[in-house]
């Protein structure tokens, strides 16, 4: 109950509350458990977890590249604690961009993975899907592509055609596919997908509306600019009341650093399992919808939107965050190009 009440914080948008949470919970832990005790290492790794989500990708994998002993000595090298953090350190080990050495991480991951868990396990499972995407992030989209599609009939067999893990690996197909060069099939494929999200996971979830998400993407990506930004300000209206006007996400569709969600499966704790990149849909959705009004030529009126969604974004995220910095240079520029 006590680690549910800090992610709820960061899956409410309040990254730095949630860090600042864990910190108070972990020196909570030491007084009443010692160092060595399970949800002590829990706590710590929890606040690595949130300061990768607040965009120190860097100090989370040195902070979890300190910890990994301390799982091993305590609760062993095959314990499910260890191997996610294993996985989590590859994954922050390709986002850092130590590619080769991730790849190394993840192929040794699953061997131990099989080992202990078996072929069909889900955490093995999120392991396949990772080395595909991140083949897919240096640039071998064809190949992340082959490779989930071969993937996917292992998730229908051993989770279902509806479970959310399955759900989203065809939605990292779509991802794929048009990162690969066809838009049109990527658009085809998450309108198929869509229908399936609101049925299993209702109309509000976060999956449901990041999947809203990419398909405005990718029809502006087959040249119907207008129908994307009709999308997302209706998207815009449903991240707001879902998630708040504050909440990251929908400043965020208030402009457009963006491109479409590919939602991860590390095993849980860092990127949760099969899940988006921390929620910051809000504000993203802002984001997106600002940048597509001056794509459609309203040029004042996307320099009004980023205007206000620098102030907010400033005052969520702070005026050094990535998200605020990228908002800034928008402005810039369309300042610029007005003159």
């Amino acid at each position: 109950m006590l680690f549910e009440a800090g992610r709820s914080l960061g899956e409410e948008g309040q990254v730095a509350k949630a860090g600042e949470y864990f910190q108070k919970l972990y020196a909570d832990c030491q007084t009443a458990f010692g160092p060595d005790h399970p949800h002590t290492l829990s706590a710590n790794h929890n606040i690595a977890i949130w300061r990768r989500n607040a965009g120190n990708a860097a100090g989370a994998l040195t902070a979890l590249e300190a910890l990994l002993p301390d799982f091993i000595r305590i609760l062993g090298p095959d314990h499910d604690e260890t191997l996610i953090t294993r996985s989590n350190i590859a994954s922050l080990r390709a986002e850092t961009g130590h590619l080769i050495a991730a790849f190394a991480e993840f192929e040794a991951l699953l061997t131990d993975q099989i080992r202990v868990f078996g072929p069909d396990h889900s955490n093995t499972l999120a392991t396949r899907n990772n080395i595909a995407a991140w083949h897919g992030e240096a640039g071998d989209a064809a190949g992340a592509l082959t490779a989930l599609e071969a993937l996917l009939p292992d998730f229908i067999r051993d989770l279902g055609p509806d479970h959310p893990d399955t759900l989203t690996i065809r939605n990292n197909i779509a991802y794929w596919r048009g990162e690969a060069g066809d838009a049109a099939g990527a658009l085809t494929a998450l309108e198929a997908l869509l229908p399936d999200f609101i049925r299993v996971l209702g109309p509000d979830h976060p999956h449901t509306l990041a999947t809203r998400g990419n398909i405005a993407h990718w029809r502006a990506e087959t040249d119907d600019a207008a129908g994307a930004l009709t999308a997302l300000e209706a998207l815009l209206t449903d991240r707001t009341r879902v998630l708040g006007p504050d909440h990251p996400d929908t400043l965020t569709t208030r402009r457009h650093d963006w491109r479409p969600h590919r939602l991860r499966s590390p095993p849980h704790r860092l990127h949760p399992c099969l899940r988006a990149r921390p929620p910051r849909h809000t504000l993203t959705t802002r984001h997106n919808i600002a940048y597509w009004r001056g794509e459609t030529g309203d040029t004042t009126g996307a320099l009004t939107a980023f205007e206000a969604l620098l102030t907010d974004r400033t005052r969520v995220l702070g005026p050094d965050h990535p998200d605020t910095l990228t908002t800034r240079r928008r402005r810039d520029f369309l300042r610029e190009t007005s003159e």
